[in-house]
C-alpha cells in the first residue's frame, strides 16, 4: 500500500465519520422540530378559545362605546336646548318685568293710598258720630 492509497482510505474514513456526525446531528434537528410543533400546535390550541373571548370582549366595548357616545351626543342636543330654553325665559322675563314693573308699582301705590285715604274717612265719620252723639 502506498502511501497515496493510504491517505485516500484515511479520507473516505474521516468522510465516513463526518457523514455519520452530520446523520446523527440532522436527526437531533428533526426531532426537536417535532416537539417544536407539537408545542406549538398546543400553545395554538389554548390560545384560540382566549382569542375569541378576547374578540368578544373588544366587540363588547366597542358597542359599550358607541352607545356612550350616542348617549353623549343626545345628551349634549338636551344640554343645548336647555341653554337655548334658559335664555329665552331670562329675555322674557326681563321684557315682561321691564313692562309691568312701573305700571304693577303704580297701581300698587293708588292702592295703598287709597285705602289709607278711605281709613282717614272712616276715622274722621267716626269722631264725627261720636261728636254728635255726644251733642244730642
Amino acid at each position: 500500500m502506498s502511501a497515496g492509497e493510504l491517505g485516500i482510505i484515511i479520507a473516505a474514513v474521516l468522510c465516513s465519520l463526518g457523514f455519520a456526525a452530520l446523520i446523527v446531528t440532522l436527526v437531533r434537528v428533526l426531532d426537536v422540530m417535532r416537539e417544536l410543533r407539537a408545542e406549538v400546535r398546543r400553545l395554538s390550541e389554548e390560545t384560540q378559545p382566549l382569542l375569541a373571548e378576547l374578540r368578544d370582549s373588544v366587540g363588547a366595548a366597542r358597542r359599550s362605546m358607541s352607545e356612550a357616545r350616542e348617549d353623549l351626543d343626545r345628551f349634549d342636543r338636551v344640554l343645548g336646548s336647555a341653554e337655548a330654553i334658559t335664555e329665552a325665559v331670562s329675555g322674557s322675563s326681563r321684557l315682561v318685568r321691564g313692562a309691568l314693573a312701573t305700571p304693577v308699582i303704580k297701581t300698587v301705590a293708588i292702592a295703598s293710598g287709597t285705602a289709607q285715604g278711605v281709613r282717614r274717612l272712616r276715622r274722621s265719620d267716626r269722631k264725627e258720630a261720636r261728636r254728635g252723639g255726644k251733642a244730642s
